[in-house]
C-alpha cells in the first residue's frame, strides 16, 4: 500500500521536477507512443515510440531554445495545436525553462485566440500549423508581447506581409537552437528547474465562458505536483498501464492526465484525432483512457443502432441484454456496498454469460480488449448508460473537478459506485454549504483568475475556499453525487426545482438517437426540450422507414421522426415526477457544435447560446399556455 500522506508531503516543488524525477527513476522504459502517417498519405499510420531518455533529449533542447529566445522565469508561451506528443513535449520545456504554458485549443477563433495571446501577455506561441499561425500573424499589430512564433509542422516561414523571418521558426529548428545553446551551458535546464518555487506560475487556462470573454485561470507548480502524487496514491493507475490520450491537451482534464503520467511512469499514446479513435483502439489495446460522456452515449448509440439494422431479433437480443447489464452492475455494487463482496444470484449471473458471448464480448474487443478502466469527466454520466458498460465489463470511473480546481478533485475508486463522482482525492478538502454548493480547498486549488481579482473574490473565500457552483450530497463514506450546477437550477413558476442535467441524463440513456437535449423550464409552468439528433444513426434509421433521400433537416421536421421521438419522450416522463416531465419538445435541423459556439471545446453545453439561439422555437412551446 503507499503512504498516502508521506507521497503528499514530501512532493516536489514543481511538475519539472516530478518530470526530471520520472526521467531519472525510469529512463529506459516506453514514456510515449504516437502516430507516423504513411508517406503516401494514406492507409494507417505506424507507431513510433519514446523511452523517457529520449523524451528528456527532446525536452531539454526545447527548454534550452527558449531560454536562447530570451524566456524568464513566469513568463507566458502560448500553445495552440491539437493533442500530440510534440504538445506534451513543448508544455514539458516551457515548465523546465521556468516559463508558464497559456493553451489556447486549435478551434478557437481569430478574435478569441488575439484575447488570450493579448490578455496573457505571451511572448512566444508554440503554433501546430499554418492555420494557427495565420492567426497570429493576423493580430500582430496588437500583439507587442508577442515575439516569436514556432510552428510544429513544416510551413512556409516567410509571413505573407513581408516581416523578417525570424519572427517565425520551426519546433525542429528551436531544437536545434537549444542544443548549441546547451552545448555552451550544460547547466541552464537544470538550473531553471532546481529555481523553480511550488507557487511559481506553471499553467494559465482559459475557461471558454458562455457569455463574455474567458477567464484565465492561474494554476501553480505544486496544484500540478500535488495532482500527480495524488493520483500514484490513490493507486488508480500502474506502471504497465498503456493509457491512450486524445482528450484536448488545452483543456485541464487532459493536462492532469500528463501529471499522473509522470508520477506513475506508464506508457501513453498520444493521438488527438477523434476520427481515429475507433480505428486506435484495437492498435493501441489500452488498459486504460479517459474520456468525456459524450464519447460513451455515442458508443451506446452506435451499438443499439448497429443492433437494429441486424433485425428485429438482433435488437431485441441487444435491448435484453442491456437490461441483464444494468441489473448485473447494479445488484453487484449494491452488494459490495452492503457486504464487501459483490455477489450475483446464480439466475442473475446465468442470463450475463450468455449475454456476455452474445454481446458484450464484442463490445469489449472494440476498445482493444484489454481495457481495465476509463475515466469520466468533465460532464455527468448518464446512470443507466454507466451500469449499461460496467456490467458488459468497461469500468467506467467518474470523476469530478473544475479548471480552478486542476481538474481532478474527485474520482471513483475501483469499488466504484455508477451514478456517483467517487471520493476526494487525498489532502483535498469538502465542504457543502447549507444551499448544497460544493466548497473545495487543498493544494489544487487555482490561485486565482488573471488580473482579475474582483472575479477571483467572487469564488475564492480569502482563507482558501473555493466556490465551485455546482450542488451536490456527500454520502456518510465519502462518495459525491452531483445534483446540478447552482446556476442552472429550474424554478417552476410553480415554485418547484429541477435539475435539468438530471432529466436530461435520463433521456440519452432512454433514446439511443439523441445527441444533444437541452430542457427548460425557469419561470414557466411546465418543462419543454430542445433536442438535436444523432445524426448517423436517425439517418440509418430514415432509411428503413421510407424516408431515404431526404437531409438530415428534412428528416428531423418529417412526421414520422416526430413520433419516434414522442415516443422515447412519452417513456421518459414515465420516470419522473409530474412537475419534472417534458410536455413539449422541438427537434433541431442540425446538431449542436462547438463551431457555432453552442458546446465548448469539452462539449459541455453552453445554455444561454442555445436558449438564445432558440428562442423562437422555445416560445413557439410556450404560446397560448396561461403562466401561473
Amino acid at each position: 500500500m503507499t503512504d498516502t500522506q508521506a507521497l503528499l508531503d514530501n512532493r516536489p516543488p514543481s511538475m519539472a521536477t516530478l518530470f526530471v524525477e520520472r526521467v531519472a527513476a525510469t529512463p529506459e522504459r516506453e514514456a510515449y507512443r504516437y502516430p507516423i502517417p504513411p508517406a503516401s498519405g494514406e492507409g494507417p499510420s505506424d507507431w513510433g515510440s519514446m523511452s523517457w531518455a529520449e523524451t528528456a533529449d527532446r525536452v531539454y533542447a526545447i527548454a534550452a531554445g527558449l531560454i536562447d529566445l530570451g524566456l524568464g522565469s513566469e513568463e507566458r508561451v502560448a500553445l495552440a495545436s491539437s493533442t500530440r506528443v510534440e504538445w506534451i513535449l513543448a508544455d514539458l520545456a516551457v515548465l523546465c525553462a521556468g516559463a508558464a504554458t497559456t493553451t489556447i485549443y486549435p478551434s478557437t477563433n481569430d478574435g478569441e485566440t488575439a484575447f488570450i495571446l493579448s490578455d496573457s501577455g505571451s511572448r512566444v506561441l508554440i503554433a501546430e500549423d499554418a492555420e494557427q499561425l495565420r492567426k497570429a500573424r493576423a493580430s500582430r499589430a496588437d500583439l507587442p508581447a508577442l515575439e516569436h512564433v514556432v510552428v510544429i509542422e513544416e510551413v512556409d516561414a516567410v509571413p505573407a506581409d513581408g516581416d523578417a523571418e525570424d519572427w517565425v521558426l520551426s519546433l525542429a529548428e528551436l531544437e536545434r537552437r537549444g542544443a548549441k545553446y546547451l552545448a555552451k551551458h550544460p547547466d541552464s535546464v537544470r538550473d531553471r528547474v532546481r529555481d523553480l518555487r511550488s507557487d511559481q506560475l506553471a499553467t494559465l487556462i482559459y475557461t471558454s465562458g458562455t457569455t463574455g470573454r474567458p477567464k484565465g485561470v492561474r494554476l501553480p507548480h505544486d496544484a500540478w505536483s500535488y495532482m500527480g502524487r495524488a493520483i500514484e496514491a490513490i493507486e488508480l493507475l500502474e506502471e504497465e498501464d498503456i493509457g491512450y490520450l486524445w482528450l484536448p491537451l488545452a483543456h485541464v482534464f487532459g493536462k492532469v492526465l500528463v501529471a499522473g503520467q509522470l508520477a506513475v511512469g506508464h506508457t501513453t499514446a498520444v493521438d488527438g484525432r477523434v476520427d481515429k479513435i475507433i480505428e486506435n483502439l484495437p492498435v493501441v489495446r489500452p488498459t486504460y483512457m479517459a474520456a468525456v460522456p459524450r464519447i460513451f452515449e455515442k458508443v451506446y448509440n452506435g451499438v443499439a443502432a448497429k443492433a437494429r439494422e441486424g433485425g428485429a431479433a438482433k435488437y431485441r437480443i441487444f435491448k435484453w441484454a442491456a437490461e441483464v447489464a444494468r441489473e448485473y452492475a447494479k445488484v453487484s455494487q449494491d452488494n459490495f456496498r452492503a457486504t464487501g463482496t459483490a455477489t450475483v444470484p446464480l439466475g442473475l449471473r446465468t442470463k450475463h454469460g450468455i449475454a456476455d458471448k452474445l454481446v458484450y464480448a464484442k463490445l469489449r474487443a472494440a476498445f482493444g480488449g484489454r481495457l481495465r478502466a476509463c475515466v469520466s469527466g468533465s460532464a455527468a454520466l448518464a446512470p443507466d448508460i454507466g451500469y449499461f458498460f460496467a456490467g458488459a465489463g468497461i469500468n467506467i470511473l467518474e470523476g469530478y473537478g473544475l479548471t480552478e480546481s486542476s481538474a481532478a478533485s474527485f474520482v471513483n475508486p475501483r469499488d466504484y459506485r455508477t451514478g456517483t463522482v467517487g471520493k476526494a482525492l487525498p489532502g483535498l478538502e469538502v465542504r457543502i454549504a447549507d444551499d448544497g454548493e460544493i466548497l473545495l480547498r487543498g493544494p489544487g486549488i487555482m490561485a486565482g483568475y488573471h488580473g482579475l481579482p474582483e472575479r477571483t473574490a467572487e469564488v475564492l473565500e480569502p482563507d482558501g475556499w473555493f466556490h465551485t457552483g455546482d450542488i451536490g450530497e456527500l454520502s456518510p463514506d465519502g462518495y459525491l453525487s452531483i445534483t446540478d450546477r447552482k446556476k442552472d437550477l429550474i424554478k417552476t413558476s410553480g415554485g418547484k426545482y429541477i435539475a435539468p442535467a438530471e432529466v436530461e441524463g435520463q433521456f440519452k440513456a432512454v433514446c439511443p438517437y439523441v445527441s444533444n437535449i437541452l430542457v427548460h423550464g425557469a419561470d414557466r409552468n411546465y418543462c419543454t426540450a430542445l433536442i438535436a439528433l444523432d445524426e448517423p444513426s436517425i439517418m440509418d434509421w430514415a432509411k428503413e422507414n421510407g424516408l431515404a433521400g431526404k437531409d438530415y433537416a428534412q428528416v428531423t421536421a418529417a412526421r414520422e421522426t416526430q413520433e419516434l421521438i414522442d415516443g422515447y419522450v412519452r417513456q421518459l416522463n414515465e420516470g419522473l415526477q409530474r412537475w419534472q416531465t417534458i410536455k413539449k419538445f422541438r427537434l433541431l435541423p442540425r446538431d449542436l457544435d462547438i463551431e457555432h459556439g453552442e458546446l465548448t471545446p469539452s462539449l459541455k453545453l453552453k445554455r444561454p447560446v442555445v436558449e438564445r439561439e432558440y428562442k423562437a422555437l422555445i416560445e413557439e412551446m410556450y404560446a397560448g399556455a396561461r403562466e401561473a
